[in-house]
Formats: structure tokens, sequence, C-alpha cells
């Protein structure tokens, strides 16, 4: 007689391929949780100890600049409390956040260049290259947790062949 071991389910197998938050992306967390944290110190410290009234526009650059150091600890907060499988959703999240501040950097340092007529064509150029590398970020990001997804559909039984 042949003793067959006890079938794991979908979710159990899944949870022994991957932990789910390896040592490598805790340490990416960690990373993301002090950078944001030091950059909305750093930023804050900034705008506070100006000396004299600063120009609306330059409220709103370190406004922005605080709200992205902010998006990246609650991104590095929000990852370190997850105990479950994410499918790379963090990576899709992670993506949106560059995305996002590098199309804001990008208009705001064009905005100001053209306003200034200066330095608008390497301005452009610089904030292209951060889009252009965020955006295949979010692309990549996006297809590895829909290759994810489909596999876990595959080991759930939602498609038999």
């Amino acid at each position: 007689m042949i003793e067959e071991e006890p079938r794991l389910s979908a979710q159990e197998m899944i949870e022994r391929l991957e932990p789910s938050l390896s040592p490598w992306r805790r340490v990416r967390a960690v990373a993301a949780l002090l950078a944001g944290l030091a950059g909305v110190v750093f930023v804050a410290a900034l705008w506070w100890s100006e000396p004299g009234p600063l120009p609306g526009r330059t409220h709103l650059a370190f406004a922005l600049f605080t709200v992205f150091c902010l998006a990246w600890a609650g991104y590095g907060g929000w990852l370190l409390t997850r105990r479950v499988v994410l499918f790379a959703t963090d990576r899709v999240i992670a993506a949106w956040i560059a995305l996002i501040a590098s199309l804001v950097t990008t208009v705001g340092v064009a905005g100001i260049a053209a306003q200034r007529g200066t330095g608008l064509g390497a301005a452009l150029a610089v904030g292209g290259g951060f889009v252009a590398a965020s955006l295949v970020l979010v692309v990549r990001a996006h297809a590895r947790r829909a290759e994810l997804l489909r596999r876990k559909r595959e080991l759930s039984g939602g498609e038999r062949a």
C-alpha cells in the first residue's frame, strides 16, 4: 500500500515557494521607509529654516517634494506590515510612485526652464529619461504581476488543460 502525501492547496504551494517578505525585500522596504522619512525631515528643515518669505511656487515645490518623500515612507511602512504574498503588488505601487514623481518633477522643472528662457531642452531630456525609465518599470511590474496571478490561477485549478 502506497501512502500519498497530503496535497497542498495552491496558496500553501505559493507560500512555500516564496515567503511573504524575503530578507531582500525587507531591506528594500526599510530603505524606502528610511529614505522617505529622511527626505521629509531634510525638506521640512530646509522649508522651515528659510529666513524670509518664499514665493508661492517655492512653497509648492517644497510641498510636492514632501509628498513624494511621504509616499516612499508610506510605501516602505506598508510593505513591512504585509504578511501575505503580494504577487508583485509592491513592484506595481513603487513603479507608479516613481512615474508620478518623475512626471510631476519634469513638468515643474520644464515650466521653470521655459519661464526663465534657458535650459528647456536639457530639462526635458533629463526629465524625459527619468519618465521613460519609470514607465519601463511600470510596464514590467504590471507584466510580472499578471504572470504571477496567471500562475496562481493555474495552480488553483482555475484553468484546466
